[in-house]
């Protein structure tokens, strides 16, 4: 891997905060802990490119190593952009949220209220809040190789059949938060990826976070890389920009971070909608099932992080209900990864420390890696 300069960017989250930690005046610290970390990682996986994101006690710091791609040696920028994969879901979720505040849908309702042909059909019966948190009776990771239009796709789910009862087993699946990206959209009367550039990242102020990559901006889009190293960047699908189809840079991923845990002054109603997507619906082992994010208890134990975002977790495995559903609380670990195949990402966040982390490499590598990692940077920190 060719070695380059490591660029750094400092800024405040929020205009007029009033930091306290000693590291919010001290990006040289920050830097320090996080090359201990994120550099033996690019070098154990080969990774070309890394932009890292990172909040301490509400300041943003982004640093940046490598280069965007083997090809042309061109260094990681704070303007970089990568693919975020399943991190992606989390805006589907957000934009849902927003929706049902704004009083455009309810999370509660059914398909069927939003999709009358699934009316008196199994699809049609499941609640929204389902489809949101892998719980709707079981649909595959992928949807089916021959379903490629938008009749095909309705006509899979017109005769989709439950594998388990709603609500008992949490099942994966990218089909699951693709629907509920449709339905929203429906719901709101416009295209998905016209409502989530024009509103959703707009109302967030995320300036450089897109769905459609424009022209303008291709210059900067990373190139990622398989794990057997081909070069690799993701081809549209159908459900793709709902599932895992968004494309950001680390200041931009560290900014939505803040506004997860309330640094950043948003319209009212679009903050309410956040702090919906906390809220937690399922036990599953030591994981709390939220609206797609995931949450531990903090202080959180690393072997737990890598647990629930392991493989495994990939599979059909039974959940226990909570009821009622356990409210959004500062106390906790939230985190999500994504992955595509050439890229892969990590974003967690404390609200109680205020500290977060965003990062994003152009290979696809490692769950454990990236979380042990992001492990590592949140709790010398959070120590400190």
């Amino acid at each position: 891997m060719k070695k380059v300069g490591i660029g750094i960017l400092s800024a405040a989250l929020i205009s007029g905060c009033t930091c306290t930690s000693g590291f919010a005046a001290d990006a040289a610290k920050v830097k320090a802990i996080a090359d201990a970390a994120i550099k033996p990682v690019m070098d154990k996986n080969a990774i070309p490119g890394v932009a890292l994101g990172i909040i301490v006690d509400g300041e943003q710091h982004v640093f940046t190593y490598g280069v965007e791609s083997k090809e042309t040696g061109r260094p990681v920028a704070p303007t970089t952009l990568f693919e975020l994969g399943s991190i992606s879901k989390t805006f589907t979720a957000t934009l849902a949220s927003y929706a049902e505040a704004k009083g455009e849908l309810s999370l509660e309702d059914t398909v069927g209220t939003y999709l009358p042909a699934m009316k008196g059909k199994p699809f049609g019966e499941v609640e929204l809040i389902d489809l949101a948190t892998h719980a709707a009776g079981g649909f595959p990771l992928q949807l089916p190789d021959d379903v490629k239009t938008e009749k095909q796709l309705l006509s899979y789910f017109a005769a989709w059949q439950p594998s388990y009862a709603a609500a008992t087993q949490r099942s994966y699946a990218n089909p699951s938060i693709g629907m509920l990206g449709y339905i929203t959209a429906k719901a709101m009367g416009d295209d998905f990826a016209a409502l989530m550039e024009g509103k959703l990242f707009a109302a967030l102020g995320l300036k450089n976070t897109y769905i459609n990559v424009p022209k303008s901006r291709l210059a900067d889009y990373a190139q990622g890389y398989k794990r057997t190293g081909e070069p690799a960047r993701l081809t549209p699908a159908l459900l793709s920009s709902e599932a895992y189809g968004v494309r950001s840079t680390a200041g931009d991923m560290v900014r939505f971070v803040g506004a997860n845990m309330g640094l950043v002054k948003l319209d009212g109603t679009l903050q309410q909608a956040i702090a919906r997507t906390h809220t937690g619906y399922f036990s599953v082992g030591a994981m709390t099932q939220d609206l797609i994010w995931e949450q531990y208890a903090y202080p959180a134990v690393l072997a737990s992080l890598l647990e629930g975002n392991s493989a495994a977790m990939l599979k059909t495995i039974p959940v226990s209900e909570l009821r009622p559903p356990m409210k959004a609380r500062d106390d906790v670990w939230i985190n999500k990864t994504g992955s595509t195949n050439g890229f892969g990402a990590y974003v967690a966040f404390i609200p109680k420390e205020r500290l977060g982390i965003a990062i994003l490499a152009s290979k696809n590598y490692p769950n454990e890696d990236r979380i042990a990692a992001a492990y590592q940077i949140l709790t010398a920190l959070a120590a400190d």
